[in-house]
């Protein structure tokens, strides 16, 4: 991929992250709002970027036939062409309303070196030469778009360049002669310097750029469980001040991947305008991640007493367990317990302004570890609350009140006779005998 599609890209997929396939509703799991200030700075980031590989941009011979009295006619060659050097001194990167971006260069200067050859009948002359190209200013619109896969697309439209002044200097033998009519062939350089860049740009976009956005990967690894797809819903969004960006961001499961039985929420963003990039997320991506998560058997849990702090006064042993459970720390004194839970199906998380809820369920098994190193299945709850939080943006962090409802714990399973209560008094419990 050539310099001028390297410079496109880094304008372009900063701004288009990338795609994935699938559709199952329309709404977006991830928003990306670009603001003007964020395309202000892409705009000023990307001019640094192009000034610099500018130095290895490949320009195209040019040549032209001249006329001298008492000499007659010639022809002449500029070639081998390089950038000597350059200073881009304005830039701006756009909305452009219902289409994609509008990305214009302007006051800029190039410096150009290279040979020329001149031919009249039988003679031939060689030299060098050296071009300042002053006040380029070049305009094009870029229209984005996304196709069926997700992948997302880009044309230009109403590409326009200008050059407001060419000075060449040649040497060698007989410059001198080329110095005669330099000002014809300063302006059929000129001309067809404006010519020629639109055409390199378009060029760039639809046989270097475009097939190359074609080849961008549309899945990215989690971890060795879940893969994410954030393909582009649609077009991206352009309005008189921002860039909406609508991604699926969904979670998905690397091994067998499933359509999600519900669809994500509609999200509404705010009118803000003073970050440069603005993030929306739904619930939705954290849904379809439980649901991964959950159907791997990553949502489960082994409390062992080696775990529990040693300072606490409540250990993981049947001896701690006497005064609800007698009979148990009779059968098996002073023996070490493992509890194993385990969430009973995939929570989903509730968003709400400025709140998030969760409301899981449980099972949690309790064993005695024998000396034997064998399991035994003491007794069986389970546990259903509701947690929420209220959460506090400011401009520099964000903050939250995590409030727990009662838990609800039943017990399902009990092998030891009776089971006290009194181990849920005085503690927002809700307890259950079954």
């Amino acid at each position: 991929m050539g310099t001028s599609t390297r410079t496109l890209s880094f304008l372009l997929l900063g701004l288009l992250l990338t795609s994935f396939p699938g559709n199952l509703g329309t709404n977006p799991g991830l928003v990306v709002r670009i603001t003007d200030k964020g395309l202000e700075y892409v705009a000023r980031e990307g001019l640094v970027v192009l000034q610099s590989e500018l130095q290895e941009i490949t320009l195209p011979d040019f040549t032209g036939d001249f006329k001298i009295k008492h000499v007659g006619r010639g022809h002449y060659e500029f070639h081998s062409l390089e950038v000597h050097s350059c200073e881009l001194r304005g830039s701006a990167l756009t909305t452009l309303p219902s289409q994609g971006l509008s990305l214009s260069i302007s006051d800029s200067f190039i410096r150009l070196q290279g040979k020329w050859k001149v031919r009249k009948s039988f003679l031939k002359l060689q030299g060098s030469f050296d071009v300042q190209v002053k006040g380029i200013t070049i305009s094009v619109n870029l229209v984005l778009g996304s196709e069926p896969s997700g992948r997302p697309t880009v044309t230009t439209s109403n590409c326009s360049s200008d050059i407001r002044d060419v000075e060449v200097d040649f040497s060698g033998g007989l410059g001198w002669l080329l110095n005669l009519f330099h000002s014809k062939i300063e302006s059929n350089f000129q001309k067809t310097l404006e010519s020629k860049i639109c055409k390199m740009v378009q060029k760039s976009v639809t046989s270097d750029l475009q097939p190359y956005l074609q080849t961008l990967p549309v899945t990215t690894e989690i971890d060795r469980f879940a893969g994410i797809d954030y393909s582009l819903m649609e077009a991206p969004k352009a309005t008189a001040q921002m860039l909406d960006v609508m991604l699926k961001a969904e979670i998905f499961n690397r091994d067998h991947r499933s359509p999600v039985a519900f669809l994500a929420p509609v999200m509404s963003l705010p009118e803000e305008h003073n970050r440069m990039v603005h993030f929306a997320i739904s619930d939705y991506v954290f849904n379809t991640a439980s649901l991964v998560y959950h159907e791997a058997g990553y949502l489960k849990f082994n409390i062992t007493d080696d775990m529990v702090p040693p300072t606490s006064n409540i250990r993981l042993t049947t001896k701690s367990f006497r005064a609800f459970a007698p009979r148990l720390a009779r059968q098996f004194p002073n023996m070490n317990l493992e509890l194993r839970g385990a969430v009973v199906s995939a929570p989903f998380l509730n968003f709400s302004p400025g709140n998030l809820s969760l409301a899981p369920q449980m099972e949690i098994k309790a064993f005695v570890l024998l000396p034997s190193s064998m399991r035994e299945p003491v007794f069986r709850l389970s546990m259903a609350t509701n947690v929420s939080a209220m959460l506090i943006f400011n401009s520099s962090k964000i903050t939250g009140f995590l409030k727990p409802e009662k838990i609800q714990v039943e017990l399902k399973e009990y092998k030891f006779g009776a089971f006290n209560d009194f181990l849920f008094l005085g503690a927002n419990i809700q307890y259950t005998r079954v």
